[in-house]
């Protein structure tokens, strides 16, 4: 069976906006706008997390001087209910809208679509938007944060923004999106909803493994090998899969929940996570580094734990996903 998907669409424009613990991470010089206290000037974690999509959406929109109407369609999606977090957030905007779910890995399944539909000239220009918010992802799958339940060390720190990326056609942007490899659900018994990364550490396996062996490249041909977010914990085990399958060689991995905070400063366990982790620190900081020469080659594996509030309380195992995206830089730029 054929893993690889050919394409040929381009990044337009990006945007993004954090909350302040992401502010004050390694990272924080690279977002586009960050609140001061995580509300976004709304009165509840639920409706600050749909303004944080529209504010990330609309940067990227002001960066490529589009409008609305320029859009074909949206694909979106967040870890709230429904994905309400999108559907509110987006609001207005009167574009054809594809609501997604991918958990964590939702900004590449979107990528996806998105490049999927203007390769084909089906749409010129699609927008992908997805976010996470720390209160609200917390109120849903644990509990509220005034209820201070104690973290465990392999537990990561869902983070605070949105990500939005205006995809376009052959035409379009000096970074190309030129391969894909739909992730497959893998579930390997992991049901400790406070180690994902465990849990999608052998979807990321699955996925790269198939990607290699199709292809016929090695981790080496690779600027930089990306993975999201399977944190520190989620990222030892991976290396120890990879070497199992005869892939030893990925000094040039790293984990955008590794990035995006400072570990024993910012009391953040095994690191970042959520749809807005991945979706932020490649909007934020792979991308720009990409237009800049940084890297000219990237393999990017967002990754997703396909659980539930009612599974985890039911002591289901954790599904997993991961999609990767290969990036390069346009030659004749």
């Amino acid at each position: 069976m054929k893993n690889i998907i050919k394409l040929n669409s381009g990044f337009i424009c990006y945007g993004n906006a954090v909350g302040v613990k992401e502010s004050e991470g390694p990272l924080g010089e690279y977002f586009d706008m960050h609140d001061t206290d995580d509300r976004f000037g709304k009165d509840t974690w639920e409706k600050a997390e749909s303004e944080m999509q529209r504010l990330a959406f609309n940067v990227a929109l002001n960066k490529g001087q589009l409008k609305f109407e320029d859009i074909g369609a949206i694909f979106a999606g967040d870890l709230l209910n429904q994905c309400v977090g999108s559907s509110y957030g987006l609001l207005g905007c009167n574009i054809p809208y594809f609501g997604i779910y991918g958990a964590c890995s939702t900004s590449a399944e979107g990528i996806i679509l998105a490049s999927v539909f203007t390769s084909k000239d089906i749409f010129k220009k699609c927008a992908v938007v997805t976010s996470s918010h720390n209160c609200s992802a917390e109120r849903q799958y644990r509990t509220p944060i005034e209820y201070g339940g104690q973290r465990t060390p392999t537990s990561q720190w869902t983070v605070t923004g949105s990500g939005a990326f205006i995809i376009g056609d052959s035409e379009h942007g000096n970074v190309r999106i030129t391969e894909a490899v739909p992730g497959r659900v893998i579930d390997k018994g992991v049901n400790d909803p406070n180690n994902m990364g465990a849990a999608m550490a052998p979807a990321v396996a699955d996925t790269l493994v198939r990607y290699f062996t199709e292809s016929g490249k090695k981790p080496s041909d690779f600027d930089l090998i990306l993975t999201g977010d399977l944190g520190y914990e989620g990222s030892s085990i991976l290396h120890e899969l990879m070497s199992a399958e005869g892939f030893p060689d990925i000094e040039n991995h790293n984990d955008c929940g590794i990035l995006i905070y400072n570990r024993e400063k910012q009391d953040t366990h095994a690191g970042g996570s959520g749809c807005g982790c991945a979706a932020t620190v490649l909007s934020a900081y792979i991308l720009p580094h990409m237009e800049k020469g940084v890297y000219k080659d990237v393999l990017f594996i967002a990754t997703g734990a396909m659980m539930s509030p009612d599974s985890v309380k039911q002591g289901n195992s954790i599904p997993s996903i991961a999609h990767l995206l290969h990036f390069s830089v346009n030659k004749e730029c």
